[in-house]
């Protein structure tokens, strides 16, 4: 990808800057024509409003927790009741924070508006489902919140027996939530699904997929497989709690061990359902601010689908302290080891895509660098706790908190919010200070290390997690710690200030700011009600050769050299016979 003026003789392809014509924001009007939308677009956005105030609101029990570390006999909860409001407090921070944000975020919110114009397509398979799965969102939230404000919920957020049998708290209203969401994500990976495999356009073969593509649908797959699981063991649990059937609660001969299998069982292909479109993002963010075609295509869009059905094999890993068979320890231990290689092949490819490419440190660039440096310690850590020896010191302490955020934030958070950064544009047609993004991206990596370093060295001298007092010893890594959040808190309140600055400030954007080659940056930023006027031609989504920086009108253009018309001779004169 060269820079300059457009040289001489070339054809030169651009819908340039948005005109006043009807967009999907534009195209009707009133709270009405959003509620009952059957728009992909629009149902993304308010699922980036909802997921963003669900993030918000975890994001400020967080700080509170630290806050309340910060000296070794708690600063924020004193008295009796004290250790029962840290309970709470941590347990709405993780439960909202999974099931609310980092579980729908990325392939609700950004996937729902970008899956459809990737493929050139007008809409999703069956638009009235994807409103359902939003509606459904909702009505998850609300369990949660009325479990917020009933007795509250103390249990952590994996609702583990026999404590969550047996606490006064509102298990049943966050289970029936979490219930509910469940049913919410089945529909959305269903819809992506069906999307994918019949409404992909004419010369788009599956491996001329963007890689977002790729990871959407592999996270799909665990969606609709995984996902009906956690719902039966959560009703389950309701029945344990009302009827006392004796299945988890060994008051009446249950068995809590059970419980922890079914949940697990679930909630590890989970965590890839929140990482796996983070590799998506990531895929892109990398080919793109690079300019460089991305190395090893296949090899990553294989990956995907290779954690995505490893992820079903490694959940015993949790469970290494509850008893189970040696021999079954070891098998957990030695799958777990295996289903790093998928992820390790896809950082290898991204760093093998910077190699000599023309690198832009754009902030979605900031972001997807941060995300490879965080993302590895999170997937080395990793092994310490895949290993048997190490993983009996290491468990329930805060090295598990420190690995489980660095790949959770570390890995999912920040994948999103260079994605949002990446197709803000595309959205919402304006562009964002860059400067004000690079450093919110800045502030946001030295935060969060400075968040969850320390917690390593916690946990590795053997503070227990999940304790809302400490000894002294460990006060000044405490401290630390909460200074970090404080400094990631305002991180992220910079990057929310820098977006929403831009809607009401930020220039026009122009349909292909970045210079990236997938379909939706053939049409205009924001997109059509319809997504494309006509149909977009299929090209090779990491070509990026045809694609130039026009500096006289400061805009990525689409050249193609001008034909050769080779003109056609005249047959020579035959003499008369």
């Amino acid at each position: 990808m060269s820079s300059g003026s457009i040289p001489p003789g070339s054809v030169v392809k651009d819908p340039g800057f948005p005109t006043k014509q009807e967009n999907y924001l534009t195209n009707s009007k009133g709270i009405l024509s959003w509620m009952f939308t059957l728009d992909h677009k629009r149902i993304g956005v308010m699922y980036l409003v909802g997921v963003s105030l669900a993030f918000l609101f975890a994001g400020i029990l967080a700080l509170l927790i630290r806050y309340h570390l910060m000296e070794p006999d708690g600063k924020l909860f004193k008295g009796a009741n004290a250790n029962n409001m840290y309970n709470q407090l941590f347990t709405l921070h993780g439960a909202v924070m999974v099931f609310l944000f980092i579980i729908p975020s990325i392939p609700a919110a950004l996937g729902n508006f970008l899956v459809p114009v990737m493929l050139g397509a007008k809409d999703v398979a069956f638009p009235r489902l994807n409103l359902a799965s939003f509606y459904l969102w909702c009505a998850g939230a609300i369990f949660f919140v009325a479990a917020l404000f009933g007795t509250g919920l103390d249990t952590g957020w994996t609702f583990y027996t026999p404590y969550s049998t047996t606490t006064d708290t509102s298990v049943i209203a966050a289970t029936m939530g979490a219930f509910i969401l469940g049913f919410s994500s089945i529909f959305t990976g269903l819809n992506f699904i069906v999307t994918i495999n019949t409404m992909r356009p004419p010369g788009m073969t599956w491996f001329r997929m963007p890689l977002f593509l790729w990871a959407t649908y592999a996270t799909s797959i665990i969606q609709v497989l995984a996902t009906p699981v956690l719902g039966i063991t959560l009703l389950l649990l309701i029945a344990e709690r009302t009827l006392h059937i004796g299945i988890f609660d060994p008051e009446f001969n249950g068995d809590p061990v059970t419980y922890q299998h079914f949940f697990w069982f679930y909630s590890h292909p989970a965590v890839y359902i929140m990482i796996l479109p983070a590799f998506g993002i990531i895929s892109d963010l990398i080919a793109v601010h690079s300019h460089k075609r991305i190395f090893g295509y296949r090899f990553i869009a294989y990956s995907s689908i290779a954690i995505a059905l490893l992820g079903f094999l490694v959940w015993g890993h949790h469970m290494f302290t509850a008893g189970m068979s040696p021999m079954t320890t070891i098998i957990f231990s030695a799958l777990t080891f295996t289903v790093s290689v998928p992820s390790a092949i896809k950082v290898f490819n991204w760093l093998a895509t910077m190699y000599k490419g023309s690198i832009s440190l754009t902030t979605p660039m900031c972001f997807a660098l941060a995300f490879i440096f965080l993302f590895t310690i999170g997937g080395l850590t990793g092994l310490h706790l895949g290993t048997l020896a190490t993983d009996m010191h290491l468990h329930d302490t805060y090295f598990v908190v420190a690995h489980f955020h660095y790949v959770m934030v570390g890995g999912t958070l920040v994948a999103f919010l260079g994605g949002v950064f990446h197709w803000w544009p595309k959205m919402f047609g304006k562009m964002y200070s860059e400067a004000g993004g690079r450093l919110s991206s800045l502030i946001i990596f030295i935060g969060f290390n400075l968040t969850f370093l320390p917690q390593f060295v916690l946990g590795s001298r053997g503070m227990p997690r999940r304790y809302a007092t400490y000894d002294p010893e460990f006060a000044y890594l405490h401290q630390m710690s909460t200074y970090g959040a404080m400094l990631l808190g305002i991180g992220l309140l910079t990057a929310l200030v820098v977006l929403l600055h831009s809607l009401f400030r930020g220039k026009d954007a122009p349909a292909n700011p970045w210079g990236a080659a997938t379909l939706e940056w053939q049409c205009t930023s924001p997109p059509p009600f319809y997504n494309f006027e006509r149909a977009p031609v299929v090209g090779d989504p990491y070509d990026f050769s045809k694609i130039e920086w026009d500096s006289e009108n400061e805009r990525y253009v689409t050249v193609e050299p001008e034909r050769e018309t080779v003109p056609e001779e005249k047959p020579a004169i035959q003499p008369a016979h």
